[in-house]
Parts: structure tokens; C-alpha cells; sequence
């Protein structure tokens, strides 16, 4: 297994293959949580190599090489600002891919984990090309998650420096990227979700209700779509977890 530190397109990233790879070999984009990085992922990539498949993980802007030295709390209020960059920025590796012939083959997949999982989502609405994907403990629905994180907020006794005015002018914004609200955007492709239970950063139940509804766009095809529960998991996915989502990628682009 070879792992080099690239940057594409002004992305600094990581690429996984063996020399054994080439044009035809299929493609994971993998994508780190909030306040992660790029090489705290090489667990899922290890699985997936070694199922033949090329894994790319990128830095999200201000995380990892990329960091600008930002608080939590700072971070916390560009959080939306990084995930609809990293959904643009998912397109310049696809197009980087294709232009230097490492994906003649054009299976690819996106997932992540956590942040990396709700911008895989967000892909999903937008690009038709993305093969298959994997969304561990991540939160389709923009709006709502919106919502959520503005409840904590409220709840810890915070406020969010925005007027009114403001938050319906970025949920407008989010509503583009909210798959939920179009999930005629899945189109049959195979999605596997991973989620605990008990997970009180990103809400297990608005998720799984979604799942529960979009199973109708996967009417006579059933197989394609997974909702693997832990019961008993927080917001930290499991072993078992990685290896499922890491299995459901590979066979999906095989």
C-alpha cells in the first residue's frame, strides 16, 4: 500500500493505491468529521485498498493542512460555510480523476463520517456520476440539522449571531443542497447508511425517517439501499460499522 501527501487543485490530501492500480481501477473520496483531518481516516482507506480500490482523503478547508488556527466555537460557525465547500470541492478531485486518466473506469464513490457524511449527502443531490456512497452518522436533511444546531445552542444557553433575516436566508441557501427535500436525486444508486442510536450531535431519528421514506425510490431494487443501527452507539462509529460501510463501497464499484 502506498500513501503519498498530494495536493490537487490546491486540495492537500492523501492518495492510497499499489502499483497495481490503474485507469481502471475504481475510486473512494473519503471524508473526514468536524475538527478531524485527512490521515485519521487511513483506517477505512486500509480496508478499501485492499479491496482494489483507489482512496483519496482530502483536508476540509480550515481542518488539517489547511488549518487556520480557529477555535472550536470559531469552527462551529463556518461549519456550513466548509461543507458546501467541500461538496464543490468533491467535484474538482472527480474532474482532476478524469483529466489525468485515473478514472477510465468511472466507478466512484463518496462517503465520510459525521461532517464527511453530511457532505456526501449534499454530493448526492448534486452529482449524477457518484456510483455509490456511504453516510456514517451523517444527516441528509440540511435544514433540519440547521435547525438542531440552533436548538444546542439555545440549549446551552448560546445565540447564533444572526438576525432572522439572516437564518432564512441560509436556510434558503442549505435547501439547495438538502437532498431530502428532492430524493428522486438517489436514483436508485446503492447508499449505505451507518448510524448509533443513541447519537446526540447529529440525530439518529431524523435520519432513519428519512431513510424510512426514500426506501419508496427503491421500489423493486431494496438490495441497493442498507440502514445498519447500532443501538448503542453514540457519535463514534464502530468497528463493525467501518467494516460494513467499507465492504458495502467495495462490492458496489467491483
Amino acid at each position: 500500500m502506498i500513501v503519498t501527501n498530494e495536493t490537487w487543485e490546491g486540495i492537500p490530501l492523501l492518495h492510497i493505491h499499489t502499483n497495481e492500480m490503474n485507469e481502471q481501477t475504481p475510486v473512494v473520496i473519503f471524508l473526514h468529521g468536524f475538527m478531524s483531518a485527512k490521515e485519521h481516516n487511513l483506517h477505512y482507506a486500509y480496508q478499501l485498498v485492499n479491496k482494489g480500490v483507489r482512496v483519496l482523503l482530502p483536508d476540509a478547508k480550515l481542518h488539517g493542512d489547511r488549518s487556520e488556527g480557529l477555535t472550536e466555537m470559531q469552527m462551529n460557525l463556518r461549519f456550513w460555510e466548509i461543507v458546501l465547500n467541500s461538496i464543490h470541492e468533491v467535484e474538482q478531485l472527480f474532474n482532476y480523476l478524469k483529466v489525468n486518466r485515473l478514472l477510465e473506469s468511472n466507478k466512484i464513490g463518496v462517503a465520510g463520517s459525521s461532517m464527511g457524511a453530511i457532505t456526501t449527502s449534499g454530493c448526492l443531490k448534486r452529482y449524477e456520476w457518484i456510483t455509490t456512497a456511504a453516510i456514517c452518522m451523517g444527516a441528509p436533511g440540511f435544514v433540519e440539522l440547521g435547525k438542531h444546531q440552533l436548538e444546542q445552542l439555545a440549549t446551552n444557553g448560546l445565540s447564533w449571531p444572526m438576525s432572522e433575516a439572516e437564518i432564512a436566508k441560509s436556510n434558503e441557501l442549505l435547501a439547495s443542497y438538502d437532498v431530502t427535500l428532492t430524493p428522486e436525486k438517489f436514483a436508485g444508486r446503492p447508499v449505505f447508511f451507518w448510524h448509533g442510536k443513541k447519537d446526540s450531535t447529529v440525530p439518529f431519528k431524523d435520519t432513519y425517517t428519512f431513510y424510512l421514506k426514500l426506501r419508496a425510490y427503491y421500489d423493486g431494487n431494496p438490495e441497493k439501499l442498507n440502514f445498519l443501527v447500532d443501538n448503542q452507539a453514540g457519535h463514534a462509529i464502530t468497528r463493525d460499522g467501518l467494516l460494513a460501510a467499507t465492504d458495502w463501497l467495495a462490492q458496489h464499484l467491483a
